[in-house]
């Protein structure tokens, strides 16, 4: 594929001054480089681009080159080689790498933590307080987080103990992480015996972690620098508590609503009564009325899981079953046979509603 011309990437004429060369550089480069574009390889192609011109034009003498012939067979007349450096290198970071500012190894953030917390029903719908125990790295007293055994260390011979190693090309000034010391400056010469040279050792750690109430399974908390320690200075990582909440023998949860299914006597239905039901808070007084059918469904407002932010609670449902005696005695069975006689008809408004559908349907 044919090369661009340099001019017109870098969107200057012919007769430009090296100084106009270097402006327009980093103000297209700026724009484009892979930091601040992170994973669009047009970006990258792009950058990579301005920088091949910037290479050759920004030196007089290769200028005058591409000047007088131009690009030169397919690899063109200017290679990497050429440039004394590998394209992939110049991908670092934007201000350390291409516009010089000459820091060291970048500071990294520290790993995010994540912990899987299981609660019960109560302290899910309430809230409460809890303590865990976390392992994580931190850094080794025994050598500061340096790796190295107290004075076994020594100024890194090959950048001098500035951590980064600069090459000049042009108006250009490319700053290296220097790779024999990984930007510190120094060179270990026997690690610490506590950490083996890794800076960090493996402890554990006590957290106190505030569950909020109405809280749900699932439910994901972060608390911020929990997680583990940065490295070159850079910030701890975050703890990540996910939650896990038991269930209940009686209740179970839908939203912000709690159900309950509570059995009761077919007399109590019949004949109406008020009975004590359970709820988060304690127990309670329910009216039943007279006549409740099985399956029935009865409101006690906000007797729910309040929501996560503090406003209204949801509402308790109780669901009433009403059961049939399953051992009737003889006298029993007879006062039932009496009763079933004398309430023919309209005492039982779902039986007749039934059979009439039945001698319609076989009319």
């Amino acid at each position: 594929m044919a090369k661009s011309d340099y001019y017109e990437v870098l969107g200057l004429n012919r007769g430009a001054s090296q100084e106009d060369i270097k402006k327009a550089f980093k103000k297209l480069a700026f724009g484009c480089h892979p930091d601040r574009n992170p994973g669009d390889p047009r970006a990258e192609a792009m950058f990579k681009e301005l920088s091949e011109a910037y290479q050759v034009l920004g030196n007089p003498n290769k200028r005058a080159q591409y000047d007088s012939f131009g690009h030169i067979s397919s690899e063109g007349l200017f290679t990497d080689a050429d440039f004394g450096f590998n394209f992939n290198d110049i991908f670092g970071n934007l201000f350390d790498e291409v516009f010089n500012t000459g820091r060291r190894t970048r500071a990294e953030r520290g790993r995010d933590l994540k912990y899987d917390l299981e609660i019960t029903f109560e302290d899910a719908a309430f809230g409460v307080e809890k303590e865990i125990t976390i392992l994580k790295r931190i850094v080794c007293e025994d050598c500061d987080g340096r790796g190295a055994a107290p004075g076994d260390e020594t100024t890194c011979s090959t950048c001098g103990g500035r951590g980064s190693i600069k090459y000049s090309e042009g108006f250009l000034a490319i700053s290296r992480t220097c790779n024999s010391c990984r930007g510190t400056g120094r060179r270990i010469t026997k690690v610490c015996s506590n950490c083996k040279g890794d800076g960090l050792v493996m402890t554990e750690e006590t957290v106190k972690v505030n569950i909020p109430a109405g809280i749900s399974s699932g439910s994901r908390l972060r608390i911020r620098d929990e997680g583990e320690v940065g490295l070159y200075g850079g910030p701890n990582g975050d703890l990540y508590i996910e939650t896990l909440v038991q269930e209940h023998p009686i209740f179970r949860r839908e939203g912000q609503n709690i159900f309950c299914d509570v059995p009761i006597s077919f007399v109590q239905a019949a004949l109406g009564d008020e009975i004590d039901v359970p709820t988060l808070e304690g127990q309670t007084k329910l009216k039943i009325p007279a006549g409740t059918q099985s399956g029935q469904t009865f409101r006690l407002k906000e007797r729910g899981v309040p929501s996560l932010n503090g406003r209204g609670k949801g509402d308790m449902y109780i669901n009433v079953d009403v059961e049939v005696p399953v051992k009737l005695n003889s006298r029993q069975k007879e006062l039932l046979k009496e009763f079933a006689e004398g309430t023919e008809g309209s005492h039982n408004p779902k039986v007749g509603r039934f059979l009439d559908r039945i001698q319609e349907y076989f009319k």
